[in-house]
């Protein structure tokens, strides 16, 4: 009962920060971002169903706590949209580098991201480039990436 009432609290506070007119509801672009920093890495196609949950009948482009926490509270009692582990990160790099060089080069990084799978938009491409591209060797050394993004989130 206290986990959940500490959960409720933790939600509350992120939703707070966004909600400008302080009317208990947040822009519905905010949702990912108030999402992400209580710890969740949904992806795309999660957040945009967890939204569809959370929605007014007639969407408003609002979304309010009192639709919010109880699903909100709900996944994080669940745990899901849990960062991916060190290891399974560098199995998927390891996948797109078969000879086994340990970086790889801009251009495959882009064609990876942005062709493959869920891709990424220019603007996730550019975040990702600036953070993870060596500039000197304009490559990406991916061990030393995903170290830097596990300690990132702790």
């Amino acid at each position: 009962e206290t986990a959940v009432a500490e959960l409720h609290k933790k939600i509350k506070e992120a939703f707070e920060v966004f909600d400008h007119e302080s009317n208990n509801t947040v822009d519905v672009r905010e949702i990912g971002t108030i999402i992400r920093s209580l710890g969740c890495c949904p992806s795309e196609g999660e957040l945009h169903d967890l939204i569809a949950e959370v929605e007014e009948e007639e969407p408003t482009g609002y979304i309010r706590l009192e639709k919010f926490l109880p699903v909100m509270t709900r996944a994080l009692l669940e745990r899901r949209y849990r960062p991916i582990p060190e290891d399974v990160l560098l199995r998927a790099f390891e996948v797109l580098d078969p000879a086994k060089r340990g970086f790889l080069t801009k251009e495959e990084l882009v064609k990876y991201m942005t062709e493959e799978g869920e891709p990424f938009s220019q603007e996730e491409m550019e975040e990702m480039l600036s953070a993870a591209i060596d500039p000197e060797s304009n490559s990406i050394h991916y061990k030393d990436y995903i170290t830097m993004m596990v300690v990132d989130d702790n």
